[in-house]
C-alpha cells in the first residue's frame, strides 16, 4: 500500500512564476523559499535552471538557505539542461531533478518531430545522466492528459529502470475530468505498484485542477503538485491551500490521508506571495480570498454570531488569519510592532526590525489607520530588499492638468552622489521614466505594469508591480513601490526594476555564468 502521507510538491517558483506578470527577482524567490519550507512544504521547485543566468543564480541561492524542504529544479530531457540542473541544486541538502519530455500524439508530431521509440530513448537517457548529479530523479509525461496509457506505460517502465524515484503525470492543458484523471491513475498505479510515487500535476483550464487532484489520491497518487493561491501558466494550476484544507475538512473521505503542511502558515504566505507577485487572489477564491470569511446575509451574520460552523467550515484562525486586522498607530512602540510582527508569523532580525520600524512610523504618520496588510507589505519590502545602487531621493511633479506638458523631477543618489535633473513627457509616467533613464545612463522599456490599494480608504498604501527591460536585456526584469503616494510609488518601482537589474548582471558577472553558457 502506498503511504498515507501526501507529498506537496510547490511549484509557484516555476510553474507560478509563468504567470503573466509574475516574475519575481532573486531576493523574492528566496524570501518566498523560506516561507514555503516554513508552511512545511516537502519539495520546493525552485526554477528552470537552464531558463536563464538568472533563474540559475535564485535556485543555487535557494539550495544554499533552505534545509528543511527539498530543493528541485526542472530540466528537459537534454544534456545541457540536466547539467544545469544538477548544478544549480548543489549546495542543497535535500535536491531532486525533475526532467520531462512530451508523451502526447500531438506533442510528438508537431512539437518534439520524434517517434514513440525515439521520445522513450531520450527519456531514459535523461534519468540516467541526471542520476549523476543525485539520486531522487523525477521525471514527467509532458501531456499525460492526451497521452495513450499503453504507451505512457512503456515509458515509465523504462525510466524506472534508469533510476526514476517519482513519477509525474500531468494534465498539462487541464484537459481531463476527475473522473478520467482518476481512471489513468488509478490504471497507472496497478502497473507501476511500489517501485516509484506516482505524481499528479494539474492546470485549472476548466477550473478542475484541485478536483482532478484530489480525485487522484484515492487512485493511489501520493505527490500532489501546485501552487500557491494557484498561480500558473494560463488559467493556473492547482492551488496548495484549498488541496490541504479539502484534506483535512474532509478527513470522512480522505483519511488516514495527510500532510506535512503548517496550516497556520497558509494565510501569510498567501498574502506574501501576493505582495511580491502583485497578484492577489480573486475576492471570492477559496480559503485566501478576501470574501473567504465574509458575510453580508443577516441570515448568515445571524447564524455565524450564534455558532461559528452554521455557515463556516474552515476556522480562519486555523489557516492564520485574525479576525482582527485593525494593528496599530503612529503611538505604537517597536515592543509593539514586533509582537505584531511574531503574531502574523514573521521573524526578522535586528537590523530588518528596526528599518521595518522606522517604515511603520512613518506610514502611520501618513495613514488614519493602519492595517495588518499594510505590515505584511511594508515587511515585505524590507526583506525582499535588494541593494540600492540607485536610490530616490526626491520626486517633483509638475504641470499634470490636461493640456499641460507633464514634467517630472528627480533627484536620485549613486555611489554617495546626489544628481538632479527633469525631463518632459506624453504623461506624468513617462516623463518620470525619461527622466530616471536620463540621470541614471540606462534605457528602459515599459512591459507592464500594475498598482493596486493595499488595504481599504483613501489613505491606503498605493502598491505598484512594473516589468521593464534594460538596455535591450531579455527577459524583462520586475520592480515594486510601496507608498501612499502613486506617483512616488511608481518611481520606486522603476528604480527598484533598475537596481535589479544591475544586481543581477553584477551577480553573473562574478559568478563567471555567462561563460558557462547557462
Amino acid at each position: 500500500m502506498p503511504t498515507n502521507t501526501i507529498t506537496i510538491f510547490d511549484t509557484t517558483l516555476r510553474d507560478g512564476e509563468q504567470s503573466p506578470g509574475a516574475s519575481m527577482n532573486t531576493e523574492e524567490k528566496i524570501q518566498i523559499a523560506l516561507q514555503l519550507q516554513k508552511l512545511g512544504v516537502d519539495v520546493i521547485e525552485a526554477g528552470f535552471a537552464a531558463a536563464s543566468p538568472g533563474d540559475f543564480e535564485a535556485i543555487h541561492r535557494i539550495a544554499s538557505q533552505v534545509q528543511h524542504s527539498r530543493i528541485c529544479s526542472l530540466a528537459r530531457a537534454v544534456e545541457r539542461d540536466i547539467k544545469a540542473a544538477g548544478e544549480s541544486i548543489a549546495p542543497a541538502p535535500l535536491k531532486r531533478i525533475h526532467t520531462f519530455i512530451a508523451t502526447s500524439p500531438i506533442h510528438m508530431e508537431y512539437k518534439l518531430k520524434m517517434s514513440p521509440a525515439e521520445v522513450i530513448k531520450r527519456a531514459t537517457e535523461a534519468v540516467t545522466y541526471a542520476k549523476t548529479f543525485c539520486d531522487d530523479i523525477e521525471f514527467s509525461c509532458e501531456d499525460a492528459g492526451r497521452s495513450d496509457v499503453g504507451f505512457m506505460k512503456e515509458v515509465l517502465d523504462a525510466v524506472i529502470g534508469a533510476g526514476a524515484t517519482t513519477l509525474n503525470i500531468p494534465d498539462t492543458v487541464g484537459y481531463r475530468l476527475p473522473h478520467e484523471m482518476a481512471a489513468i491513475i488509478k490504471e497507472l498505479y496497478g502497473f507501476v505498484g511500489e517501485r516509484a510515487v506516482l505524481s499528479v500535476h494539474c492546470h485549472n483550464d476548466l477550473g478542475l485542477a484541485v478536483a482532478n487532484s484530489l480525485a487522484c489520491l484515492e487512485s493511489g497518487a501520493r505527490q500532489i503538485e501546485c501552487t500557491i493561491n494557484g498561480l500558473g501558466e494560463r488559467a493556473g494550476n492547482a492551488a496548495l491551500e484549498e488541496i490541504v484544507m479539502a484534506i483535512r475538512t474532509r478527513q470522512d473521505i480522505f483519511a488516514p490521508l495527510t500532510t506535512n503542511i503548517n496550516i497556520k502558515e497558509i494565510y501569510p504566505t498567501s498574502r506574501l506571495v501576493a505582495s511580491i507577485t502583485g497578484i492577489e487572489p480573486q475576492p471570492n477564491k477559496a480559503i485566501v480570498g478576501k470574501n473567504a470569511f465574509a458575510h453580508e446575509s443577516g441570515i448568515h451574520q445571524d447564524g455565524v454570531l450564534k455558532h461559528q460552523e452554521t455557515y463556516e467550515i474552515i476556522n480562519a484562525k486555523d489557516i492564520g488569519l485574525e479576525k482582527n486586522s485593525l494593528v496599530m498607530g503612529k503611538h505604537s512602540g517597536r515592543h509593539a510592532f514586533k509582537d505584531r510582527l511574531a503574531t502574523l508569523g514573521y521573524t526578522l532580525n535586528d537590523t530588518e526590525l528596526n528599518e521595518a520600524f522606522v517604515l511603520f512610523k512613518t506610514l502611520a504618520d501618513q495613514k488614519k489607520e493602519v492595517f495588518d496588510d499594510d505590515i505584511r507589505a511594508l515587511v515585505a519590502e524590507e526583506i525582499t530588499k535588494i541593494p540600492e545602487i540607485f536610490e530616490l531621493v526626491t520626486l517633483q511633479l509638475s504641470d499634470c492638468n490636461p493640456g499641460g506638458v507633464p514634467n517630472a523631477a528627480v533627484t536620485i543618489r549613486h555611489e554617495g552622489k546626489e544628481t538632479t535633473d527633469a525631463a518632459i513627457g506624453n504623461g506624468t509616467m513617462d516623463a518620470v521614466f525619461k527622466v530616471i533613464d536620463r540621470v541614471c545612463g540606462v534605457n528602459g522599456q515599459l512591459m507592464d505594469y500594475k498598482v493596486d490599494a493595499v488595504t481599504q480608504g483613501k489613505d491606503a498604501l498605493a502598491r505598484v508591480v512594473v516589468k521593464v527591460a534594460f538596455d535591450d536585456q531579455k527577459p524583462a526584469v520586475m520592480g515594486h513601490g510601496l507608498s501612499v503616494d502613486t506617483m512616488w510609488a511608481t518611481a520606486k518601482a522603476y528604480i527598484g526594476a533598475l537596481n535589479s537589474y544591475m544586481t543581477i548582471r553584477e551577480g553573473l558577472r562574478m559568478r563567471g555564468l555567462e561563460k558557462k553558457g547557462i
